[in-house]
This record gives structure tokens, C-alpha cells and sequence, in this order.
């Protein structure tokens, strides 16, 4: 699966603000921007941009993934540190 698919599916399912996803092969970094991460502790988080990849990680085509989660504003301050290169 290719990071624009990834992207495109986690924006349409969980409507982001932004995400944005690099890996190759089976291992995946994704970090996801929203304000409905403003009332949810860490581990709702990761389920929630978990939930529709679990197809797709069931089926094997994605191995590790390592998700980093955003509320908007602290999006904004981070950014820089935290943008793929």
C-alpha cells in the first residue's frame, strides 16, 4: 500500500485535518492532526487512527506502524520538529 493511499483513507474515514504518512514496504510513521484529539487520552488516539487500518494490517500489508497525534494547535508548535523529512 502506498503512503497517498494510506493518507486518502485516514483522511476520508476519520476526516483529519492533516496526515501525513512515510514508510516503505510494511513499516509506516503517520502522524494525524485533528481537534478531536483535544478530549481524548493518548491511547484513544492511537485506537482511533488504528481503527481503519485494521483490514489492512490483518491482511499483512502493514507490519509496524508508529503514530504521533496532533490537536491542531499543538500541531502548530511542533511541526518543525516533527514533519517528515
Amino acid at each position: 500500500m502506498q503512503n497517498s493511499e494510506i493518507e486518502q483513507l485516514l483522511m476520508e474515514k476519520l476526516g483529519l485535518a492533516e496526515v501525513h504518512v512515510t514508510g516503505d514496504g510494511s513499516h509506516f510513521q503517520i502522524i494525524a492532526v485533528s481537534d478531536q484529539f483535544d478530549d481524548m487520552s493518548r491511547v484513544k488516539r492511537q485506537q482511533f487512527v488504528y481503527a481503519p487500518l485494521s483490514d489492512i494490517i490483518a491482511q499483512g500489508t502493514m507490519h509496524a506502524i508508529s503514530i504521533k497525534t496532533f490537536s491542531e494547535k499543538q500541531w502548530k508548535r511542533e511541526r518543525l520538529l516533527n514533519m517528515p523529512q
